[in-house]
Order: structure tokens, then C-alpha cells, then sequence
């Protein structure tokens, strides 16, 4: 289990100049959705929240034992623990020229060192166990990974991230692109990591995802946060409407 009480601050970020600054917490154990019409900010805030962007204005950080620890990049965000998958896993996830375990592992080649060596015994382990959970099909685990379909290589993006422990996973579109029966796997991943104490926010363009899947969803419009939906007031004509500056 995750240290109770963490929680990813953001503090007066500004996305776009002119814009209203946003004042957000995503708190451990649930799955905020991010919503909005293409272009209007919702991946901007999803990008400075995990350290990829810096935002004109304002400060993301990571608390967690009553210390907060400011995200100021990319990688400063991943050390604290922040994961980011990104929306298009070909150009920005995978690495299609490497076998499926060392896409798997590149993120966390250290848990592999044995005196100083890589251990492949034990990097075959470690994607095991991720493996069965994320129900991932791969039988060469030494061929491409862009063999593999759409769906099982983002698994294993999922995979790569997973390893790592973080304490906030945040997830582009996690479910473009794959079938059915891997948007199910992912759903009840999801589910349970958030259960296990993780942190995690999804910015989907999929209204019922968004709806059946999160806690509660925040929708963009014009670089601003317009509108925050939970309980009964999180359904799918509200955000849509919210979306269109609307309200339902």
C-alpha cells in the first residue's frame, strides 16, 4: 500500500496567458477524469501536472509525509514518483526496434544489476508477474515489441510504468486504439491500483469512459478548469455540456 494522505498539488498554474489560474488536488486512492474539447487545455493540464510542461504560472507538487515536494520537470516528476503515459504510444511510448522486455525494462534497468551486471533471469521475472496481471500476449518476448498488437504494447507501457512503484499515474487516452477486451484489462487495472492507494488521472476522449470509470472529472474549456463533476451530477450530458460551456 501507498502512503495515505498523498497528493498531487496544483497551485494557482496558469495554462495559457490570460487565462484564470487553477487550484487542483488529485488525491491518493482515486481516478480523476480530465475532460474537454480537443485544444482547450485539458492535455496542457494533464502535461504540467506531470512535470512535462511547466505552466506560465503557479506550481505543481507532490505531497506525501507532510512534505511537498516540488515537480519542476519531467524527470524530477518521474523521481518523485509521477508516471506519465503518453497519447501516442508509436512516436512518444514505444521503442520499436527493441525486443518487448527491454521496452519493458528501460525505465528500470537498475532493479536488473547483479554486481554491476544486467540479470536477464531476473528482468524475465520481473515482466512476469506484469504479465499475468495485465494479461499481456507475447510470446517472443525477445522480438519486437512492435510486433505485438495495439493493445498488448500498451501493456507493456503500462508495464514499463508500473515498475517503477509510482505513487501518481497520469494516462493520456489510455484506451485508443485497442480493442474491447483490452479496454476491460485496463478498466479493472485501474480500478485496482486506485483501490491499492495510487493516484491516478485520465484524460479520455470517451464520455462513458469518463463517467463509468472515475471518481470525478474535471472539464476544460478555453485553457480554464470550468467545471468539476462527482456523485450524481457526473453524467455524460453534463460534461458534455460543460464542454460546450453549457450547463445540463
Amino acid at each position: 500500500m501507498r502512503e495515505a494522505g498523498a497528493a498531487l498539488v496544483l497551485t494557482n498554474v496558469v495554462l495559457k496567458a490570460g487565462k484564470r489560474a487553477i487550484n487542483e488536488r488529485l488525491r491518493a486512492g482515486e481516478i480523476v477524469g480530465v475532460a474537454g474539447l480537443d485544444g482547450h487545455g485539458q492535455e496542457a493540464f494533464l502535461e504540467a501536472a506531470a512535470g512535462l510542461e511547466r505552466p506560465l504560472g503557479g506550481e505543481v507538487a507532490l505531497e506525501a509525509g507532510g512534505r511537498a515536494a516540488p515537480l519542476r520537470s519531467f524527470h524530477g516528476a518521474a523521481r518523485q514518483g509521477v508516471a506519465y503515459l503518453p497519447r501516442d504510444r508509436r512516436t512518444a511510448g514505444i521503442f520499436p526496434n527493441l525486443s518487448v522486455l527491454d521496452n519493458f525494462a528501460i525505465a528500470s534497468l537498475w532493479r536488473d544489476l547483479r554486481l554491476g551486471f544486467i540479470n536477464f533471469s531476473a528482468r524475465r521475472r520481473r515482466f512476469e508477474a506484469f504479465r499475468q496481471r495485465l494479461s499481456v500476449a507475447a510470446n517472443d518476448l525477445d522480438g519486437s515489441i512492435a510486433r505485438l498488437s495495439g493493445g498488448n504494447q500498451q501493456k507493456v507501457l503500462l508495464a514499463r510504468l508500473l515498475a517503477r512503484n509510482p505513487v501518481a499515474l497520469l494516462l493520456n487516452d489510455p484506451t485508443r486504439g485497442v480493442d474491447v477486451a483490452t479496454r476491460g484489462v485496463l478498466y479493472r487495472l485501474f480500478r485496482e491500483l486506485a483501490g491499492e492507494g495510487m493516484m491516478l488521472g485520465v484524460l479520455s476522449t470517451e464520455i462513458e469512459e469518463l463517467t463509468s470509470l472515475c471518481d470525478r472529472v474535471l472539464v476544460f474549456r478555453d485553457y480554464e478548469l470550468t467545471a468539476r463533476l462527482e456523485g450524481e451530477a457526473l453524467t455524460g450530458p453534463r460534461v458534455i455540456a460543460a464542454m460546450f460551456g453549457e450547463t445540463a
